[in-house]
């Protein structure tokens, strides 16, 4: 029986009969190809290393996105309100969200195509990360599932809670954040800005508050599990952003990238939320039962503002962020009034106030402690040497 010369294997399928070499010389082959796909991946890896986090963001950069994402905040929250009272066919909001996930997917698909320059450094760069990568994709579906857990214990929350009683403890969130901030990336807050985060607090709380007898229900509460459930979404609220603010800022992987892993893992639990909050009515109706080009267009806008806020929290932080959907509570306020007939009240006027002057404070730049006590260390080292 012919063998091979080189390794002394028996002639199995690699080896033709009369030429025993075969079979080394395949495995050679394969070994060749496998250390240039590895290399390959090497390369994209270290290609796919986002470009804008290592170049230098400009001040206006971040200024423009912060507007963009108020902007498009504060439209989205009054489009939504015009979709959820017009008197046609209502549809299923929990589709809604599910299909933002999914165009978030698209569009962050076409911004890192866009960045890898060819649709094969994007494949490349998709299976390395997302099909090689299970450990990644596990981290990213984190905020999905913790966001989820936050949506609902804050359906829980206000189902037992007297709704002034929601706004104001469920604000509590903005300082949670602060404090994530502090303790899971090690960044210090000065007091002035502390002052400007509970500041904030109470102002989107003013802003946000309605009349006791407006809040009546008529259905049996359970206060403890309301507050219970309130303190875990506050929790959830602060830990989710600042966790995703963290995987951002932690390595040099594309934001793009990023955000196509937690979209995946996003779209995964949104779509578990329609089966099992509008499972029959989606089965009856359809999925896409009553929609407009109304509803389209508060799709596009939500798919617009998670993007931007990926942004914001990349290159800011998530306290920014904070601020900026105070300001878009603030200005959809104003447009429902314009859209609505809202009427305004002194309540939402101090609020409003307390929101742009905690933005404001927030905004002033550090003190330079060290310079401040540098002449009265100089003056203490010149009476020592006068003593001397």
């Amino acid at each position: 029986m012919t063998v091979c010369r080189l390794c002394g294997a028996l002639p199995l399928l690699l080896c033709i009969p009369g030429t025993p070499a075969l079979h080394c010389s395949f495995i050679r082959h394969v070994a060749v190809r496998l250390k240039k796909k590895k290399t390959i991946f090497r390369k994209v890896k270290k290609e796919n290393k986002s470009t804008m986090a290592n170049e230098p963001v400009s001040l206006f950069f971040k200024l423009y996105c912060l507007t963009v994402m108020t902007l498009v905040a504060a439209t989205y929250t009054v489009a939504l309100r015009f979709t959820r009272t017009v008197s046609s066919d209502l549809y299923f909001s929990t589709t809604a969200v599910c299909v933002t996930e999914v165009i978030k997917l698209v569009l962050s698909l076409g911004m890192l195509a866009k960045e890898s320059g060819n649709l094969s450094k994007l494949r490349m760069s998709i299976v390395q990360h997302v099909f090689r990568s299970p450990k990644e994709l596990l981290q990213l579906s984190v905020p999905s599932v913790v966001y989820a857990i936050q949506n609902n214990m804050a359906f829980v929350a206000l189902s037992n809670l007297d709704a002034a009683v929601y706004q104001v403890t469920y604000q509590l969130k903005i300082p949670c954040t602060a404090l994530c901030t502090v303790l899971m990336l090690n960044r210090s807050l000065n007091r002035l800005q502390w002052f400007s985060v509970f500041l904030l607090c109470g102002g989107v709380t003013l802003v946000q508050w309605k009349p006791a007898e407006a809040t009546k229900v008529q259905v049996e509460q359970n206060p403890l599990l309301g507050f219970l459930a309130i303190a875990v979404a506050v929790l959830c609220s602060g830990f989710a952003g600042v966790y995703f603010e963290k995987v951002l800022k932690s390595s040099d992987t594309s934001l793009w990238v990023r955000n196509i892993q937690m979209y995946l893992s996003g779209i995964a639990v949104t779509l578990a939320g329609v089966f099992i909050s509008d499972g029959s009515g989606v089965l009856r109706k359809g999925f896409f039962y009553g929609y407009t080009p109304w509803v389209c267009f508060v799709i596009l806008l939500a798919s617009m503002g998670g993007l931007y806020t990926s942004v914001v929290v990349k290159y800011t932080d998530n306290i920014m962020k904070g601020f900026s959907a105070a300001a878009a509570i603030v200005l959809s306020t104003v447009a429902s009034v314009l859209l609505f007939g809202l009427q305004i009240t002194a309540t939402f006027a101090s609020g409003a106030i307390l929101v742009c002057i905690s933005i404001y404070m927030y905004g002033l730049p550090k003190q330079d402690t060290s310079k401040l006590a540098r002449p009265e260390q100089d003056r203490e080292a010149t009476q020592k040497l006068l003593a001397v």
